[in-house]
């Protein structure tokens, strides 16, 4: 039944497939699980303190080609492989991007780059590619956006973020209590931390709120509290927040309030003045912070691709140049390879 006060500005409602629907088709192997599993308790382990490597997000700012998604991978399995005594490389699979305004939302909501919004089509590239990327042996981070996808995909990642614009919602806080990942809160947009500080605290106890099941009905959904929150610096208003001194600031905020001291540093956005050139000099501090006795920085974040920079989405598709991001701009591949080498060959086992 329909009445003229419900739904005014609804244009269509499309019914998806359920996520139990989406994981029979894409279901995840005993053996892939147990990658995950695997992954996870190392990123315990280091924010624990079990664990004296840091840990690097490293990936495109945001998947929109599975093949040089799937290539990129290839690449930095090697690649973690050979620093794994000294870092633990995580890769960045974000699909789904927040807008200030309008853009591109990532490639769960507009897989065909075209304004098409084919939501499903978005949800099973998705889940396939991070299932080849599970099987070559990567733990995967991704952003938790949207509060109704974590049931198609959660159970494929080992680290969470929660964004600087959503750091602040009751909803996300709510829903990043129940995430099986780990999961860092970003500051502020403006560069405070309170914010953040605050989603800590809110994040490791027991919530009750309304989502979705596996069978895609809305249910009350109640979870424990989620133990392996921190926080992330990513700068803001212009200005950076990696530094000696407001890591400091940082840790005995965490410390005042009795919540455990750890702390990633996103080398890009503010932090880089949202220039990839700066992320080596940001990268680079944060580990001559760690080499000088600062335990805090458990771990850094990276935006990186096969090749630099970025670029808009052309009209004609068949223009978009392979290997480029088309949301912010990337350190290549090989400039990610010479700083995390670099960092390996200076840390201490």
């Amino acid at each position: 039944m329909t009445t003229n006060t419900d739904n005014i500005n609804i244009q269509s409602n499309e019914a998806l497939l359920s996520p139990a629907e989406l994981k029979a088709k894409l279901p995840l192997a005993i053996n892939a699980q147990s990658t995950v599993t695997k992954n996870r308790k190392s990123l315990q382990n280091i924010i624990n303190g079990k664990d004296s490597r840091p840990f690097v997000v490293v990936g495109p700012c945001s998947i929109h080609d599975p093949k040089s998604a799937l290539e990129y991978a290839q690449k930095l399995k090697i690649l973690a492989d050979e620093v794994s005594e000294k870092l633990f490389l995580v890769m960045r699979v974000y699909f789904e991007k927040p807008r200030t305004t309008t853009g591109w939302k990532g490639l769960i909501n507009d897989p065909h780059l075209n304004g098409s919004f084919d939501i499903e089509t978005g949800l099973q590239q998705a889940r396939k590619l991070m299932i080849e990327l599970i099987d070559l042996g990567l733990p995967l981070a991704t952003e938790a956006l949207d509060p109704i996808s974590p049931q198609y995909l959660a159970d494929l990642i080992s680290w969470s973020a929660i964004g600087a614009r959503t750091t602040e919602s009751q909803t996300h806080r709510e829903m990043a209590s129940g995430l099986s990942s780990p999961v860092g809160f970003k500051n502020a947009t403006d560069g405070s931390f309170q914010v953040a500080i605050d989603a800590l605290q809110a994040v490791s106890s027991p919530h009750n709120f309304l989502g979705i099941n596996h069978h895609g009905q809305v249910s009350v959904v109640r979870t424990k509290g989620n133990a392996y929150g921190h926080i992330v610096l990513r700068g803001g208003d212009g200005k950076p927040n990696y530094d000696v001194n407001t890591v400091k600031a940082c840790t005995l905020a965490l410390e005042k309030v009795n919540l455990e001291k750890n702390i990633v540093i996103d080398c890009s956005h503010e932090n880089s003045n949202k220039d990839p050139m700066n992320q080596e000099q940001v990268f680079t501090h944060c580990i001559e912070q760690r080499i000088n006795g600062n335990q805090s920085i458990i771990g850094m974040m990276l935006e990186s691709n096969l090749q630099w920079g970025n670029q808009k989405i052309p009209n004609d598709l068949s223009e978009l140049k392979y290997g480029i991001s088309i949301t912010d701009a990337c350190i290549d591949w090989e400039t990610t390879e010479q700083i995390i080498r670099d960092a390996a060959k200076k840390l201490p086992k």
